[in-house]
């Protein structure tokens, strides 16, 4: 009987054993912690219930982590209208650069003083710029260019009052050619009298001449719409006026800041 009892009794102690082994090991993991085993406690804490801070907002570290946006409506105080390149609403958009979609507006004190100086002043003043042959030709199928009076007035701007009279028009390019060889065929700042050669160098005193700024040989090249086509009509002096339009890069939020 006391043989019985013995036995069971170290049965009983190998059992306590085995489960305080057991024990042991589960606390061990969970304390010491590999990946795989937190991923397995957050995935068992999963559902419960979560309890507000005392600032009354759920901590930032129970919160699951949101991917990244591929678009974002506002960075910052801008949106993405801010942030993209524009033209104006009296602009046409030629993908990279606008052009006015009309030649430029002269008042009455400024008819006939739209020559090649003011014409580049009064773009840079609206910040544009003249722009090239190159480009009024490349944007005539989409631009309604100043053109000939056979031309059509949906696709070009033609003379169509005869009692104002008919005539074919062109516009100003910011394209310069010369009509004559020669350093001064492109005009000369002249020697202005009062000016003196250096004595240190022996120089002689320059002989005073007028200067020639807006030279009859240099000229601006003229364009035409010429059927959407686009064309050459010739080149003027720079001093002789002529109408012109601006040409502008685009700027970010360019719309609303002209409807504005």
């Amino acid at each position: 009987m006391i043989e019985r009892v013995n036995r069971c009794a170290g049965i009983a102690a190998l059992l306590v054993s085995l489960l305080a082994l057991v024990f042991a090991m589960t606390s061990s993991a969970g304390a010491g912690g590999t990946p795989a085993s937190a991923a397995k406690q957050k995935s068992r804490k999963a559902g419960a219930i979560v309890r507000l801070g005392r600032n009354g907002k759920i901590s930032a570290r129970l919160l699951p982590v949101v991917p990244s946006a591929k678009t974002a409506a506002r960075l910052g105080r801008f949106t993405a209208d801010d942030l993209i390149g524009s033209c104006a609403p009296e602009q046409v958009d030629l993908g990279t650069w606008c052009l006015d979609a009309s030649p430029y507006p002269l008042n009455n004190a400024d008819i006939g003083k739209n020559d090649y100086a003011f014409a580049t002043q009064h773009c840079v003043d609206n910040g544009g710029y003249l722009p090239s042959a190159a480009q009024l030709i490349g944007a005539a199928p989409r631009v309604k260019l100043s053109s000939t009076i056979d031309d059509s007035q949906l696709t070009a701007i033609i003379d169509t009052d005869p009692t104002r009279g008919l005539k074919d028009r062109r516009e100003m390019s910011g394209t310069l050619v010369t009509t004559a060889g020669g350093a001064s065929s492109a005009g000369s700042e002249g020697v202005t009298a009062g000016s003196r050669g250096d004595p240190k160098q022996g120089e002689p005193d320059p002989v005073p001449m007028p200067a020639n700024p807006y030279p009859e040989t240099l000229q601006y090249v003229t364009v035409y719409d010429n059927h959407d086509k686009g064309g050459f009509a010739g080149s003027q002096p720079v001093s002789q006026p002529q109408t012109f339009r601006c040409a502008y890069d685009k700027l970010a939020g360019q719309s609303k800041k002209a409807a504005g």
